[in-house]
């Protein structure tokens, strides 16, 4: 069978039971207020604002009703767009604000002499047309494109009007905010903050706590499923010197493992890919993989375990270093000799996507519960199981004297803090 693959992945996660068929993950809530900068987080494919962070867009700032920021973030829509999509066009509607969750975004308008003008690149966090939350009209100065793969949150205009006539303490803020004269601001666009030191006597102390995420997230086991069917003259006759069902229930397993391997890395939903902390996609310094692009992966998180690459990707990487002059190391892993980097394993997976354009991704993990990485999820113990989480159960014998036998594994993964995982994306191979 020529689909077997190491399964480098499948071998090197530390797997934990997920009792009752679920996991869920208690994180610390993360975000800071101030730095103009808008906090995301995502569920798989799907990214979601932290609704306290909208208070970085000017005319929601010092809104004090947690309640109205909760309403606009659920009213907040996804995109995602290519390299090259415009996002806005010069000239048309400022009718909607666009936060940046993730990509780099070019802003370009009109030159002095009728050409391009380059006015700028805003990358993750950044975001465009607050204006359009006052509602007092107006067209976009300039064109924003993608520049970069980029997901974006936009609130169009219906959401504002109807959020501005649903909530009074919304359209008062924004009113305010509109008819306020302007006050001098610092150069770092920081909000004034009072500060006390140096007190004597018996003075109040702060209290604290750890404040969780407000929704947790919580894998599920997903799960994949077949029907071997074999006929009874193969099991009563053709048994030696091999017993059919056993090898044909063996090579299932191997393709149930295999698409096992693909889903923890490419699912939406818990896929590694998808599930990577925005603020942990990196992107390469000039197309490549160069020792630069893997030390810098390197130095986002601590106790890296191993890389994952596509075979070609790791070819590509040799490339890099021999055009450099850098012989990378080989190390021990399972018994089995690879390649390194910085004593840290590159594993190949042929798993990873290559897209049509010749590029593809590295991803660098962090694994074990007690080291807060990368783990995955099962549970053992299932009826008929064969394997840990993988169960063959003899489902009976139809009118044609078929042998049924139903073959099911469950499993996920799941990221336990969002440095365990980091992803350089837009790895360019064909070069």
């Amino acid at each position: 069978m020529q689909g077997i693959t190491p399964r480098w992945l499948l071998r090197m996660l530390p797997w934990e039971e997920a009792r009752g068929g679920a996991f869920r993950v208690n994180r610390r809530l993360t975000y800071q207020v101030g730095d103009g900068i808008v906090t995301f987080v995502n569920d798989g494919a799907a990214v979601r604002v932290v609704p306290a962070e909208l208070a970085e867009l000017p005319p929601l700032r010092d809104l004090g009703d947690p309640g109205v920021l909760d309403a606009v973030a659920s009213r907040l829509v996804q995109h995602e767009y290519a390299p090259g999509d415009e996002i806005v066009r010069a000239g048309s509607p400022l009718d909607e604000v666009v936060l940046i969750a993730h990509g780099k975004v070019e802003r370009v308008g009109a030159g002095e002499y009728g050409g391009e003008a380059r006015l700028g690149v805003l990358a993750d966090g950044r975001f465009l047309g607050d204006e359009a939350l006052l509602g007092t009209g107006g067209t976009w100065p300039f064109t924003a494109r993608a520049l970069t793969p980029t997901i974006v949150l936009t609130l169009p205009a219906a959401a504002i009007g109807d959020l501005t006539g649903r909530s009074a303490a919304l359209a008062d803020h924004l009113a305010a905010y509109r008819d306020a004269p302007r006050p001098p601001a610092t150069r770092h666009g920081e909000a004034e903050i009072e500060l006390a030191s140096g007190h004597d006597g018996e003075v109040t102390l702060p209290g604290t706590f750890a404040d969780y995420e407000a929704s947790p997230r919580e894998y599920e086991l997903s799960l994949a499923q077949t029907r071997l069917r074999v006929h009874t003259r193969v099991a009563d006759l053709y048994n030696g010197p091999f017993d059919q069902v056993e090898e044909q229930v063996r090579l299932t397993i191997q393709e149930l493992r295999e698409r096992q391997e693909h889903d923890l890395i490419n699912d939406r939903d818990y896929g590694l890919l998808h599930n990577a902390d925005l603020r942990q996609r990196l992107q390469t310094r000039g197309g490549p993989p160069t020792p630069d692009d893997l030390d810098e992966l390197l130095t986002r998180r601590r106790g890296s375990k191993f890389f994952l690459a596509h075979p070609r990707t790791i070819a590509a990487f040799g490339r890099e270093c021999s055009r450099r002059g850098v012989y990378p190391a080989n190390t021990l892993c399972h018994g089995v000799r690879v390649q390194s980097w910085r004593g840290v394993p590159l594993l190949p997976s042929d798993k990873i996507p290559i897209s049509a354009t010749g590029t593809s991704s590295i991803l660098v993990l962090r694994t074990g519960k007690d080291e807060q990485g990368v783990i995955g999820l099962h549970q053992t113990g299932i009826p008929d199981e064969v394997e840990p989480g993988l169960s063959v159960r003899f489902t009976g014998i139809d009118e044609r004297a078929i042998l049924t036998y139903l073959v099911t594994t469950y499993y996920s993964a799941a990221v336990l803090v969002p440095d365990a995982l980091g992803v350089l994306e837009n790895v360019e191979i064909a070069r």
